[in-house]
């Protein structure tokens, strides 16, 4: 009998715990809890070792392949992920969480036509589903169609009406606000000459999801001489090609600032990833004529905004100006600059952002003083409080070093408010 008994644990003592498939199936943590743990912890190279060594075990579980489809989508690797996706609708076509997943690849990759598609196709399998609507009106306001965004978080309040990400999504798509009212200050402390006083009121309206007015007012007092000009843009954006504006201005000018000016601007984002240092890059390039009473200016500016995590940026400039005043033959300036954006801190709703800047050889051509053979070195720095969602206040500081041992300190505020 005793030998019986010790056969028996010997048994099982091999079946649960020398066999590796029954230990993984033993009572405690199982790998879709360790792939919960290490996606909260965002540890997505632990998360897919533990899926790839199931799928080795399981090649023809769609769940697992799933769940890695899943995890490489929060990992931001979208191009596996969409193939992942890929792989298991071959198989399992009528599965709404497959389709679900698979328009929030599309989403993320801003495809958002080929992300109401599969959305609909989920909703149509199983139309009770609440998140599945709120996927669905995520997409329309990231699209700009508010309206029926609004009717789609209703419909899924609808469907449960305890549904946290619903609530939330009514109000953002409640009363958006679709105009920015700016005013600004800015004053030029030279140290052999009289300072210099600027102002500005602007208006910037996004009238529809692809298209967005700007107008603004300028003022200059320079050494007792006013001045003032008018400017005016319009841009289009689509979401896979970017965003151009267009604009000129014309003014008052007294010899002090441009007489006319002209300029075009393209814009355009990539989104790399949501776990690498490397979240995002935009490229700006853009044309830029000025017209002054006694010279002209005519500056190409190209610029990379490098996004990196806990909303930090990187911005990179160059500008290559061509200058012909009466006195000088034309030629070639080059200049850059290189600006660092980064959270301060939070309080509730409220948030301050600074930045830090470097500028050699920069010349910004607002007045007659910024063009013509001076270089320069500009230290600068601000800060940029958001009081509440709708108003902010910025402040900013530069120190400029100029040739001949001349110097420039320029400081300036403003506040803007949206409505």
């Amino acid at each position: 009998m005793f030998k019986i008994v010790l056969i028996r644990l010997l048994v099982y003592f091999c079946l649960f715990v020398c066999n590796p498939l029954y230990a993984q199936q033993a009572p405690g943590i199982g790998w879709e809890e360790e792939v919960r743990k290490a996606s909260v912890a965002q540890d997505w190279p632990h998360a897919l070792q533990i899926l790839d060594r199931e799928i080795a075990l399981y090649p023809e579980d769609m769940d697992i392949r799933a769940w890695r489809a899943r995890v490489l989508t929060w990992a931001g690797r979208l191009t596996e992920a969409e193939q992942a996706y890929g792989e298991i609708v071959s198989t399992v076509r009528n599965d709404p969480d497959v389709w679900l997943g698979i328009g929030e690849v599309y989403e993320r990759q801003q495809r958002f036509v080929e992300a109401l598609r599969v959305l609909d196709r989920a909703i149509e399998l199983d139309p009770k589903r609440a998140d599945l609507r709120s996927a669905r009106a995520r997409v329309l306001r990231a699209t700009g169609e508010l309206s029926e965004a609004r009717l789609e978080f209703r419909k899924a309040l609808s469907l449960d009406f305890n549904s946290a990400e619903a609530r939330a999504g009514l109000l953002t798509v409640r009363g958006a606000r679709k105009h920015e009212l700016r005013f600004g200050t800015e004053s030029d402390l030279f140290d052999l000459a009289s300072p210099n006083r600027s102002g500005w009121i602007s208006l910037s309206s996004r009238w529809a999801p692809h298209w967005t007015t700007n107008v603004a007012g300028n003022f200059y007092s320079r050494g007792g001489v006013n001045a003032g000009k008018f400017v005016a843009s319009v841009a289009g954006t689509l979401p896979r090609w970017g965003s151009l504006s267009v604009g000129g201005a014309t003014g008052h000018d007294h010899g002090v600032i441009p007489k006319s000016e002209m300029f075009v601007e393209f814009d355009h984002g990539f989104r790399v990833s949501e776990d690498r240092p490397l979240r995002g890059v935009e490229l700006v390039y853009g044309q830029h004529w000025y017209w002054y009473s006694l010279a002209h200016v005519f500056a190409l500016s190209e610029a990379a905004i490098v996004y990196l995590p806990r909303d930090w940026t990187l911005t990179l400039a160059l500008t290559e100006a061509r200058s012909r005043l009466q006195a000088f033959a034309a030629d070639w300036k080059p200049s850059g600059s290189l600006r660092v954006a980064f959270p301060v801190a939070t309080w509730r709703v409220r948030k301050v952002f600074g930045n830090i800047s470097f500028s050699a050889g920069t010349e910004d051509f607002a007045q007659v003083d910024q063009i013509g053979r001076f270089s320069s070195k500009t230290y600068g720095g601000g800060l940029r409080f958001e009081l509440t969602e709708r108003q902010d206040v910025v402040g900013y500081a530069s120190f400029q070093q100029r040739t001949q041992s001349h110097t420039d300190l320029n400081f300036g505020f403003s506040y803007g408010i949206r409505f």
